[in-house]
């Protein structure tokens, strides 16, 4: 598969959120490749977006990477433990980004099994495959994505994402993000993305 050129990341969040749905995001770690589908996205759009990191033109050495070019990694850690991956958009200075909140296992099974629960994938019960990557902290668990792929560039050969299936079809639900509730008349922003019916979405009825 062809890996997403920085063009394509030079666009809004919102933009690159619905059209980041059915692309692959690939690690490569430990000599091998983690891939999963995109399935579930949110678009954070910036300055005027209360529930973004970068609201108010807020400047922090975390949030830094928002405010350079669009196509690289900004990861964070949520309740001091889990890591959370989002892809740069926009153009420097202005700090949007689309966080992936959802993936649907392609290759690599085994090692995201044993990320996540200490089995190989044929040793899952049928909770455990569908728990496997639906939600951020789960996805970069299990594809091993961590603070160290802070500031990753996209377009490298390390973290990546790829085209989807040429001949893949499907809808497109949008509804308002999850968890924001401190983000006033932002919470009904409909700005979270995903595909109608996958199984991997993390919370297909909000």
């Amino acid at each position: 598969m062809q890996k997403l050129p920085r063009s394509f990341y030079e666009q809004d969040a919102v933009t690159v959120a619905r059209n980041l749905l059915g692309k692959y995001l690939v690690h490569n770690i430990e000599g091998e490749e983690i891939a999963g589908k995109i399935v579930e996205a949110e678009a954070y759009m910036g300055p005027e977006d209360k529930a973004a990191h970068s609201y108010n033109n807020r400047r922090t050495q975390r949030t830094e990477i928002m405010y350079g070019p669009a196509g690289y990694a900004y990861v964070f850690r949520i309740y001091g433990m889990y890591n959370c991956i989002n892809v740069v958009t926009s153009e420097i200075d202005k700090p949007q980004a689309v966080l992936i909140r959802a993936l649907e296992p392609v290759s690599g099974l085994d090692k995201m099994s044993f990320k996540r629960y200490a089995k190989k994938h044929n040793e899952l019960k049928k909770s455990q495959i569908i728990n496997l990557t639906n939600g951020p902290g789960k996805l970069c668990m299990a594809l091993g994505i961590n603070m160290s792929n802070y500031g990753d560039d996209l377009c490298g050969d390390r973290l990546y994402i790829t085209e989807g299936s040429a001949d893949e079809k499907f809808d497109i639900v949008s509804s308002k993000r999850i968890n924001i509730d401190y983000a006033e008349e932002a919470v009904d922003y409909p700005w979270r993305f995903y595909i109608k019916g996958n199984h991997f979405v993390s919370k297909p009825h909000i």
